[in-house]
C-alpha cells in the first residue's frame, strides 16, 4: 500500500503551503473637503506576498462619498464634502486576492479644513439703546462672528467699514476690538444724532481654498439708538422778548408771555420760569410764562421808561450732573406815558434845573419903572416842567392877580420844560410912585388833565424908580430878527441909540443889555448900540424863538433909558423831526395793524419846517401797509399772516420816514417793529401726495422709509408734527417715529415693528395699505391733522427652500437598448420666493436589478441637466443589467439669501423597459437523474431543468418543450423515443422549472441513460429559444432486493418510514420501495418471514446497490443491524430467481464461502454477546462483532463490475484515483450535497441525499438489543444460506467512497 503516498503528497503540499491572503496596511487617510467631484482622493494599498493581482472595493454608510478602481485602488470624490459636517468618515475597505477569502479593514478617512466658510455673526440683528453720556472707552455693544473653519481660518478680526450718519467725526467715533467689543470713542449728542448704524465687517485669518489663498468675510449692521439724557439747558424761543404796558394800568394786567422748551426733546422736561432780577414791578407765572404787573406803575417814578426784566427758566428736574438745568433772557418792557402829571415850577436855570428837587411856588424879580412893554422883569429864574412825555407834556400859561394886567408870560405855552419870563404888558401901569410892588400869578395850565390841570407860581415884581431924563429911545421896541445858529459877531442891529437931552457926561449914552443873561448870547456895542451876536450857538430857535431883551442907554449920570429888542431867531431848518415814543407793537396773526407815528418837530411851529409829512421807506414789508402822510396814523392793508414772515422771531420792521417841508428837507426814521404772535392756524401737509416704499421680508426693526411734513406755523410749540399710524388691518406690524429737521420740517421715519417677522410666503397681500396722521400738538389746543396714504410693499426674501413638483418625480419608463433617446422627463420645481434661478443638480445615481444593487453599470445612462430635462445620456441601456435607476436629486435656489438654498433630496425612478433581447438560458444541472421504470408510473417527475431570461414580462416568460429523447445503452447504441417523456412547465419568481415527466410506461429491461434535449422558448416576438441535454439514468429490475420480515405486511408498512430510514442512514442511498406483500407461504412459523418489501437502493450518481453489496453495508454497521432485527428483518434476497451463469455460479461459489465464515464468525461473536451478564459487557461485545467482521479484501474481491462505473481491481480499488477502501470502516457518507459526490466519471451530477437526522434521534432512545434478536438472525442466516442464486458480497464498495 506504500504506493498510494506519491499520489497524495502533492495534494498534502499545498494544504501545507497554500495562497497565503493580501493584508492592508493603511490606517488612515486625509483628504481636503474643497476636492472637486472626480478629483483623486487617496490610493487604498494592500500587501499580497504571492504578487497576485488584487480587486479593491470600499463599503460602508460612508463609501457614499467615494468611487474606487477596482485595479488600482485609486479613490475618487463621489459626493462633496465638508469638514464642518462631518470631520471623520468610515470606511471599510475590502481587498481579495481572488484566491482567498476577501481581507477587510476599517480605516478612516480624516476630512482636511480648508477656509470654505465665512464668519457668521451669531444672535442677530445687532441693536443697543445707549445713554448719550456714555464715557469715553465704555464697551457700547459686544459682536461675535462664527467661523466653523479651523486655524486661522476660524480666527475673526473685526472692523468698522462705515457710520450712517456719515461724517469726519462720527467715522472715528467708534472702534472695535479684537474681541468684538464695540467701544466708544467720542462724545455723543442726543442733539446731534439720535442714532448710529454702524457697518461691521469680520474676516476670518485666511486659508487654502481650491489652492489658491482665501479671505473670507462677511459684514453686518449694528443700531445704536442713543438715548436722550437731561444734559442740555431750556433754550427760549422767538427771542428779544419786548411788550409795552401803559403806566397806572391794573395789577394783574398780563404783559406778555415767555415760552422755553427742554432741549432735550427725548426727556421734555417741565420748565418753570422766575423774575431774577429784583425790585420791578412785575411778575411771572412760574409754569406759563406769563409776565403781568405786579406794583403800581408810574412811568414818571421809574428810572426809565424801559423796564428790564431777566426771565430765569428752569427745568423741574436737576440734570445728569446734580445741576439745575436753567436758562435767562432779558425781556424789555416799555412802560407807555399816561397824563397823569400838572406843570410844576422850579427856581432855576433851564440848564442846570434839578426837576427832582422841590418845586417853587414864589419868586422876586425887579423892574423899572414905566418899562416898556414885553420888557422882562429882572432876578427871575422860573422854570416850568411837565414830567409826562410828548404831547402828554404840553401845557399853556397865563398870568392871573391884581396886577395881571400889567404883565404877560413868556411863552404861553410849553412841552414838557420851558423858562417862564413875566413881560411888562402896560408900562403906564408899572409906576412906581403907585405901587412900589406889583403881584402876579403865573398859572400853568394842562389843558390835557381836566382832573389836576394846574398849578401856580406868584411872582412878586419890585419896582425900581428912575431919573426924569433919562435916554430915550426913538422906539421903544426893537423888532428884530437873527437867523439861529448865526456866527459869532454876527450884527443883528447895526444903529440903535437913544436920545439923552441931557449934555455932557450925562448925556453920554452908554449902551448895555439887559437881563445880564442876554449877554452870553448877544452883545451890544456900547458906544454905538449896535446889537450882535456874541455866541451864535446858543441861538437856537427850537429852545428858544423869541428874545426880550433891555437896551439900556445910559447917561453919565446914571439915568438910563431903555428900549424893548424883540429878537426873533428866525428858524433855519435844522431840526429833524423827533420821533415821540418806541415802536414795539405785538399783535396776533390774522389781525390788522394800526399806530399812530408821534413826532414833533422843534423848527417853528406854522412852518414848512415844521410841518411833518410821514411815508413808508421801501422795504421787504413796505407794500404791506400804509400810512396817512399827514396824521402818521400806519395801517396794514390786510391781517398779518405769521408765515409769511421770514424772520423766526415773527418779527417784521417797517420803516417810516418823518420828514419836514423845510429847505434842506430834515427827516428821521423810525423801525416799527411788528411781533407778529403765531396761532396754530396751518395744519401739516405732507410733501407728497402719497408714498410708496418697499421693505424685505423678515426684517424687524428695519427702516420702511420717511414721510415729510410741514407745517406753515412759525413757532416751534405751533408747527410741532406728531407722526401716528392710523389704526388698520396692517398698521400693528409698524411704528413711526417723528424726527424734527427744522423748524416746522419734520420727518416720519417708519419701521417694521421689532417684535414682527413679516412673511412674505403667507401674506395674502403682499403690501400694506398705511394711513400715516401728521398731527400738530399745540401748546394749548390741538390742531388739525393730515394724513397720507403709504402703501409698504413687502419684497420678497429669498429665504424659502425650493421644492420639485411631486408630479414630475412620478416614475419614467424608458425602453432599453437605446430605442429612446433625447427627453424623457421634465423635472419642475417650484420656489415660493419671487426671485429665484433654480438649478437642478444630481447627487447619486442607484443601479437596481429587481431587489438587488446593480453596482454603477447605469451611472452615465442619463443625464440631469440644470434646467430639470432629464436626458438619455447613451444606446448602452440595459434591462438585464439594470431595470431601475433611481436618481437622488435636489433643486437649488442661486438667489437664497438666507436659509437653506436647497431643497429636500428627491428620488426619481426611472423605469427600463425590457426588450425582448435576450433569449433563454438553462442553469447548471448539479443533479444527477435517475430513473427506476418498474416504479415510475405515468406523470412521475424524473427530473428537473431549470432556465430563466433576463427579459421581463411576456419576453422573460419560459415554456419548455422535449425536442428529442434518445437511449444510449450500456453498449454504446443509440435508441430514439418519442413521448416517452414530458414536460411541465411552473415558475418560481423569474426562474422557470421545466419538470420532466414520464409519459408512458418505461421499459424495466432496458439498461442506459436516457439523453433527453428539452428547449426552452421565450414568450414575446423575436421568440428566442435555447436547448440542454438531460441524461437520466436508468435502474432496470436485476437492482430490485427483496427484504423479507417477519412480521406482517401491516406492520412492515406502518413500519416503512422507519424502515427506510435505517436503510438509508446505512447505505447512504435512495431507497424505492416497489412493493411490500406477503409471503405465499400462509403456514410459516413464528421464525419464518411473513412478508417481502422489494426495493431499489439508488446512489445520486446513477448506480445502484445489488443484494450482495446492501448486504456488506448492513453487517458493517450493527447498530443499524440491530435496528433492522428489531423492525423485524430477516432476510436480504435478490428480487427474483434467475438462472445463473457459470461465472455467476463460480462467484456464488465464492460468496457462499465468505457468507458461511461470516455466519461463523458472527455465531461466535453472539455467543459471547449472550455470555455477558451485564449490559456494558455486551456492548463490548457488540463492538468485538464489529471488529471480528473485518476480512481481508485480497481474498474475497472476485466481484463483477457495477453498472455505470469503472471496473474494480483485484485489490478492490478505484483504478481512478487508488483509493483503498475498507467496508469495515464509516463509509462517510453525509446528507450534504458535497459529500455524496461522486469521483467518477459522473463527478458532475449529484442528488441530494436523505438525510438521517431522524434516525440518530431515534438511536439516541435505542434500547439494548435483546439477545434473542441476534439468535433469530443467526438461525436466519443458517436457514437462508445464499443458494446458487443468491450471494453476499462482504466487502462491497462503490466509487463514491
Amino acid at each position: 500500500m506504500a504506493w498510494h503516498w506519491p499520489v497524495l503528497l502533492p495534494f498534502l503540499l499545498t494544504a501545507v503551503s497554500g495562497n497565503t491572503a493580501p493584508y492592508i496596511n493603511m490606517t488612515f487617510v486625509t483628504v481636503p473637503e474643497d476636492l472637486q467631484l472626480g478629483e483623486f482622493a487617496f490610493q487604498l494599498t494592500a500587501v499580497d506576498v504571492d504578487h497576485d493581482s488584487l480587486t479593491y472595493s470600499i463599503t460602508g454608510t460612508d463609501a457614499f462619498y467615494f468611487s474606487v478602481d477596482s485595479k488600482t485602488g485609486n479613490v475618487t470624490l463621489r459626493n462633496s464634502l465638508d469638514r464642518e459636517l462631518q470631520a471623520r468618515l468610515d470606511i471599510k475597505v475590502v481587498v481579495t486576492d481572488g484566491i482567498n477569502d476577501p481581507v477587510s479593514k476599517r480605516i478612516t478617512v480624516i476630512v482636511e479644513d480648508r477656509n470654505d466658510n465665512a464668519p457668521v455673526f451669531q444672535n442677530l440683528p445687532y441693536e443697543a439703546i445707549i445713554p448719550e453720556n456714555l464715557t469715553v472707552g465704555s464697551v457700547v455693544y459686544t459682536v461675535f462672528a462664527n467661523d466653523s473653519d479651523t486655524g486661522n481660518a476660524s480666527k475673526v478680526s473685526y472692523s468698522i467699514e462705515g457710520v450712517i450718519p456719515d461724517s469726519t467725526e462720527n467715522r472715528w467715533l467708534f472702534y472695535i476690538l479684537p474681541n468684538g467689543n464695540v467701544i466708544l470713542n467720542g462724545s455723543l449728542d442726543y442733539a446731534k444724532n439720535t442714532f448710529y448704524q454702524l457697518k461691521i465687517l469680520a474676516k476670518d485669518g485666511g486659508g487654502l481654498l481650491h489652492n489658491n489663498w482665501t479671505v473670507q468675510q462677511s459684514s453686518t449692521y449694528l443700531t445704536l439708538h442713543i438715548r436722550d439724557l437731561p444734559n442740555l439747558d431750556p433754550r427760549f424761543l422767538n427771542e428779544p422778548y419786548s411788550g409795552s404796558v401803559p403806566e397806572n394800568c391794573a395789577l394783574g394786567t398780563s404783559v406778555l408771555t415767555v415760552t422755553a422748551v427742554d432741549r432735550d426733546t427725548g426727556v421734555n422736561d417741565e420748565i418753570f420760569y422766575s423774575i431774577t432780577n429784583t425790585s420791578v414791578p412785575f411778575a411771572i407765572n412760574d409754569t406759563t410764562g406769563t409776565i403781568t404787573v405786579s406794583e403800581f406803575l408810574d412811568r414818571e417814578q421809574l428810572p426809565s421808561e424801559e423796564v428790564l426784566l431777566e426771565v430765569t427758566a428752569r427745568e423741574k428736574n436737576l440734570d445728569i450732573y446734580g445741576q439745575v438745568s436753567q436758562t435767562s433772557t432779558l425781556v424789555t418792557i416799555v412802560v407807555t406815558d399816561v397824563n397823569d402829571n400838572k406843570p410844576q415850577f422850579y427856581d432855576c436855570s433851564l440848564s442846570s434845573c434839578n426837576f427832582s428837587a422841590d418845586t417853587q411856588n414864589d419868586f422876586r424879580g425887579s423892574v423899572i419903572e414905566h418899562s416898556s412893554a414885553r420888557v422882562p422883569v429882572s432876578n427871575l429864574s422860573i422854570v416850568t416842567y411837565d414830567p409826562d412825555k410828548g404831547i402828554n407834556s404840553s401845557y399853556d400859561l397865563y398870568l392871573q392877580g391884581p396886577n395881571a394886567n400889567a404883565f404877560t408870560v413868556s411863552p404861553t405855552k410849553i412841552v414838557g420844560t420851558g423858562e417862564v419870563q413875566i413881560l411888562v404888558l402896560n408900562s403906564s401901569a408899572v409906576d412906581y410912585e403907585i405901587t412900589h410892588v406889583m403881584v402876579v400869578e403865573i398859572v400853568a395850565n394842562d389843558t390835557g388833565n381836566p382832573t389836576d390841570c394846574c398849578s401856580t407860581a406868584t411872582v412878586t415884581i419890585d419896582l425900581i424908580d428912575s431919573n426924569d431924563h433919562i435916554p430915550e429911545f426913538p422906539q421903544s421896541t426893537y423888532y428884530l430878527s437873527v437867523m439861529e445858529n448865526s456866527p459869532d459877531g454876527t450884527v443883528i442891529a447895526p444903529n440903535i441909540t437913544a436920545y439923552d437931552p441931557d449934555s455932557g457926561v450925562l448925556g453920554q449914552i452908554t449902551y448895555q443889555l439887559f437881563p445880564e443873561s442876554m449877554r452870553t448870547i448877544f452883545t451890544v456895542n456900547a458906544t454905538t448900540g449896535a446889537v450882535l451876536v456874541q455866541n451864535g450857538s446858543l441861538l437856537d430857535r427850537e429852545t428858544r424863538s423869541t428874545y426880550y431883551a433891555t437896551l439900556q442907554a445910559k447917561d453919565g449920570g446914571d439915568l438910563v433909558g431903555t428900549t424893548l429888542l424883540d429878537i426873533t431867531v428866525l428858524d433855519a431848518n435844522d431840526m429833524a423831526p423827533v420821533i415821540i415814543g418806541s415802536y414795539f407793537i405785538s399783535v396776533e396773526e390774522g389781525q390788522n395793524v394800526s399806530t399812530r407815528i408821534q413826532a414833533i418837530d422843534n423848527d417853528e411851529p406854522d412852518t414848512p419846517n415844521s410841518q411833518l409829512g410821514f411815508r413808508i421807506l421801501p422795504g421787504p414789508y413796505s407794500d404791506n401797509f400804509t400810512i396817512n402822510a399827514t396824521s402818521g396814523e400806519l395801517q396794514s392793508k390786510e391781517p398779518l399772516d405769521r408765515e409769511a414772515l421770514e424772520d423766526e422771531q415773527g418779527q417784521l420792521v417797517v420803516t417810516v420816514e418823518v420828514y419836514d417841508h423845510g429847505v434842506p428837507q430834515q427827516n428821521t426814521s423810525v423801525n416799527v417793529t411788528i411781533t407778529v404772535g403765531d396761532i396754530n392756524d396751518n395744519m401739516p401737509v405732507f410733501l407728497q401726495q402719497a408714498y410708496e416704499f418697499s421693505v424685505f421680508e423678515d426684517s424687524p426693526g428695519s427702516l420702511v422709509g420717511d414721510v415729510e411734513a410741514t407745517d406753515a406755523d412759525k413757532t416751534e410749540i405751533n408747527s410741532r408734527i406728531s407722526f401716528t399710524l392710523e389704526r388698520n388691518g396692517g398698521s400693528s406690524n409698524f411704528l413711526i417715529r417723528s424726527s424734527r429737521q427744522g423748524l416746522g420740517y419734520y420727518i416720519g421715519r417708519l419701521f417694521v415693528d421689532p417684535d414682527t417677522s413679516l412673511d412674505y410666503d403667507t401674506l395674502t397681500q403682499k403690501f400694506f395699505s398705511l394711513v400715516v396722521l401728521a398731527e400738530n400738538t399745540a401748546a394749548d389746543d390741538v390742531g388739525d391733522s393730515a394724513s397720507v396714504v403709504v402703501v409698504v410693499n413687502i419684497l420678497d426674501v429669498n429665504d424659502e427652500p425650493p421644492t420639485i413638483l411631486a408630479s414630475s418625480l412620478q416614475d419614467v419608463h424608458v425602453s432599453e437598448n437605446g430605442t429612446q433617446q433625447g427627453l424623457v422627463r421634465t423635472l419642475i420645481a417650484s420656489d415660493p420666493d419671487t426671485n429665484h434661478s433654480l438649478v437642478f443638480e444630481e447627487l447619486a445615481v442607484a443601479c437596481f436589478k429587481g431587489e438587488s444593487s446593480a453596482g454603477e453599470v447605469c451611472w452615465d445612462w442619463f443625464v440631469l441637466a440644470a434646467n430639470g430635462s432629464v436626458l438619455v445620456n447613451g444606446l448602452d441601456i440595459d434591462y438585464e443589467l439594470c431595470d431601475t435607476v433611481v436618481l437622488t436629486l435636489r433643486v437649488e435656489d442661486l438667489y437664497t439669501e438666507k436659509g437653506n438654498r436647497y431643497s429636500q433630496n428627491e428620488t426619481l425612478r426611472i423605469l427600463i423597459t425590457d426588450v425582448n433581447d435576450n433569449a433563454p438560458y438553462f442553469l447548471a444541472i448539479s443533479e444527477t437523474f435517475v430513473v427506476v421504470p418498474e416504479i415510475s408510473p405515468v406523470d412521475l417527475t424524473v427530473a428537473t431543468v431549470r432556465a430563466t431570461d433576463v427579459d421581463s414580462g411576456n419576453s422573460g416568460v419560459i415554456v419548455f418543450s422535449i425536442v428529442s429523447v434518445v437511449l444510449v445503452q450500456d453498449d454504446g447504441s443509440q435508441q430514439s423515443f418519442e413521448n416517452l417523456f414530458k414536460v411541465v412547465t411552473t415558475s418560481d419568481q423569474k426562474i422557470y422549472i421545466g419538470s420532466i415527466q414520464v409519459a408512458s410506461n418505461l421499459d424495466i429491461s432496458l439498461k442506459g441513460q436516457y439523453q433527453v434535449t428539452v428547449e426552452a422558448r421565450d414568450s414575446q416576438e423575436p421568440v428566442h429559444t435555447a436547448q440542454t441535454t438531460v441524461n437520466i439514468f436508468t435502474v432496470d429490475q436485476s437492482y430490485r432486493i427483496r427484504l423479507q420480515f417477519l412480521t406482517t405486511v401491516d406492520e412492515v408498512q406502518s413500519n416503512s418510514e422507519s424502515i427506510k430510514l435505517a436503510l438509508t442512514s446505512v447505505t447512504k442511498a435512495g431507497v424505492y420501495v416497489a412493493a411490500i406483500q406477503s409471503t405465499e407461504d400462509r403456514h410459516a412459523t413464528q421464525r419464518e418471514p411473513k412478508s417481502v418489501m422489494e426495493a431499489y437502493f439508488v446512489y445520486s450518481n446513477g448506480t445502484a446497490l445489488d443484494v450482495n453489496e446492501l448486504t456488506v453495508l448492513i453487517q458493517s454497521d450493527p447498530l443499524m443491524l440491530a435496528e433492522l432485527v428489531r423492525l423485524g428483518l430477516a432476510v436480504i434476497g435478490p428480487g427474483e430467481v434467475t438462472k445463473a451463469t457459470r461465472e455467476t455460479e463460480l462467484i456464488g461459489i465464492i460468496a457462499g464461502l465468505a457468507g458461511l465464515l461470516l455466519v461463523v464468525i458472527l455465531i461466535m461473536t453472539l455467543v459471547v454477546v449472550l455470555t455477558t451478564r451485564s449490559y456494558k459487557r455486551k456492548l463490548s461485545a457488540m463492538k468485538a462483532l464489529k471488529a471480528a467482521t473485518t476480512l481481508s479484501p485480497a481474498t474475497v474481491q472476485q466481484g463483477p463490475g457495477i453498472p455505470g462505473t469503472n471496473q474494480y481491481n483485484a485489490e478492490g480499488a478505484n483504478p481512478m484515483l487508488n483509493f483503498h477502501l475498507d467496508p469495515s470502516h464509516d463509509l462517510g457518507f453525509h446528507e450534504d450535497s458535497i459529500s455524496v459526490a461522486s469521483l467518477n466519471s459522473l463527478d458532475e451530477n449529484k442528488v441530494d441525499a436523505p438525510g438521517d437526522n431522524n434516525l440518530k434521534a431515534k438511536q439516541g432512545k435505542q434500547e439494548p438489543m435483546n439477545p434473542t434478536d441476534n439468535e433469530v438472525l443467526v438461525a436466519a442466516l443458517n436457514l437462508k444460506v445464499p443458494t446458487e442464486t443468491a450471494y453476499i458480497n462482504n466487502s462491497f464498495t462503490t466509487t463514491d467512497l
